[in-house]
């Protein structure tokens, strides 16, 4: 058979580190070992039912067995403004500001192919989501990395970024409530980067997947909350976390409107929108009423509860997560990331990510996934407690 040789952006693509973190949980589960995976961030638990209801209905339609428009229905489009308008007391124009998307990671990768060229520079946070490293690779741009560290609060300090950097750079990627660190950023540091954003004429692109999973302090700060962002930026919402709806594959970029074109632009030779029945389950979750969302934050705040506390009773002085469903856990000494996470797999057989599968600056520390019962969580506390953590 003839082999055909991928082509060169294909070839840069990044490794993905955690496909041999899958392949070790299965060889264990195989072996008929009791496995607890906290390593991914798949929400485990259903689609609100009203949701489900609504696209049962909706699938019913003959007209929604047709093509949707290239751009996304109206409709979903003014949902988005409206949902905006009312959690955050943002306005976006929904003919201008809003673009849907088969998921927040489509939006992040694509946004590297609409704005960059080779060559171009992109500030990238680290540690962060592999994905924003894709959408670089493919775009063939340069990566300058923005060390994300405990003493700033995982926040990135611009004042460390050299002035010739700060010069070339074209696009900045941020997120908050932040992934794989589960930090929270506030007002005043959305602020100074779209002040940053404007001295430099950076294009701001801002992940905001976690935006309603906040604990403690309120409701998660949305980047177009601080005055100017729109025109510097985009944000980047999904409803696979605030609705679990992950396989649903819904996602909107909201913001500046050379931004969104752009987004739209590559989209209309790439899709032809979602299914009508998702764009109208969609609508129906962002307009309806919010309480499965609250009671979603309060189920993982609860885990967050049982899970370090099991930790803390153990005498392992570990920072519970401010955001999020992840609590990102400081590595023993004498280990790396990735041998403290195969040691925990293989001797207490619990699974979480190494922090190195995140960037350079995620060694140190492991991310693990809040996404089980709080009885499975608390025992994964008691098992990673038997093992000597100094």
């Amino acid at each position: 058979m003839a082999q055909f040789k991928q082509s060169d952006a294909l070839q840069r693509l990044p490794t993905q580190f955690f496909a041999s973190l899958v392949k070790k949980v299965e060889h264990l589960k195989q072996a008929g070992h009791d496995v607890i995976n906290l390593g991914q961030g798949n929400p485990d638990m259903p689609t609100p039912a009203h949701i489900v209801e609504k696209l049962k209905e909706a699938a019913e339609k003959p007209a929604n067995h047709k093509y949707s428009p290239f751009r996304g229905r109206q409709e979903l489009k003014e949902a988005t403004a409206s949902f905006y308008r009312r959690e955050y007391n943002v306005d976006v124009d929904p003919d201008t500001e809003v673009a849907i998307l088969f998921g927040a990671k489509t939006g992040l990768v694509e946004i590297s192919q609409c704005l960059l060229n080779e060559g171009d520079t992109v500030l990238l946070p680290d540690p962060g989501y592999p994905d924003y490293l894709s959408g670089t690779a493919l775009a063939g741009a340069h990566v300058e990395t923005m060390p994300l560290v405990e003493r700033n609060h995982f926040l990135p300090d611009y004042h460390n970024i050299s002035r010739e950097i700060r010069e070339k750079a074209k696009l900045m990627f941020l997120n908050y409530p932040n992934n794989p660190t589960a930090a929270a950023a506030d007002r005043s540091f959305f602020d100074q980067t779209v002040a940053f954003a404007k001295q430099h004429q950076i294009g701001v692109v801002h992940d905001f997947a976690y935006g309603a999973i906040g604990f403690g302090s309120g409701k998660p700060q949305s980047f177009l909350q601080s005055p100017g962002a729109a025109e510097v930026g985009v944000e980047m919402y999904t409803l696979s976390k605030t609705y679990n709806m992950a396989g649903w594959r819904v996602g909107m970029a909201v913001g500046n409107a050379s931004m969104i074109e752009a987004v739209n632009l590559l989209q209309d030779h790439l899709y032809v929108s979602l299914f009508g029945a998702v764009q109208e389950a969609a609508v129906h979750a962002l307009n309806s009423g919010q309480r499965s969302v609250q009671q979603l934050v309060n189920t993982y705040e609860s885990r967050r509860h049982a899970f370090m506390s099991s930790l803390q009773a153990s005498g392992w002085d570990v920072r519970a997560p401010q955001g999020t469903f992840f609590a990102w856990l400081p590595v023993p000494k004498g280990y790396t990331s990735e041998q403290f996470a195969d040691v925990l797999l293989e001797k207490c057989h619990v699974a979480v990510a190494p922090g190195r599968g995140f960037g350079e600056h995620g060694e140190g520390y492991v991310r693990v996934g809040l996404l089980d019962s709080e009885e499975r969580l608390q025992e994964a506390g008691k098992r990673i407690a038997q093992f000597p953590l100094e």
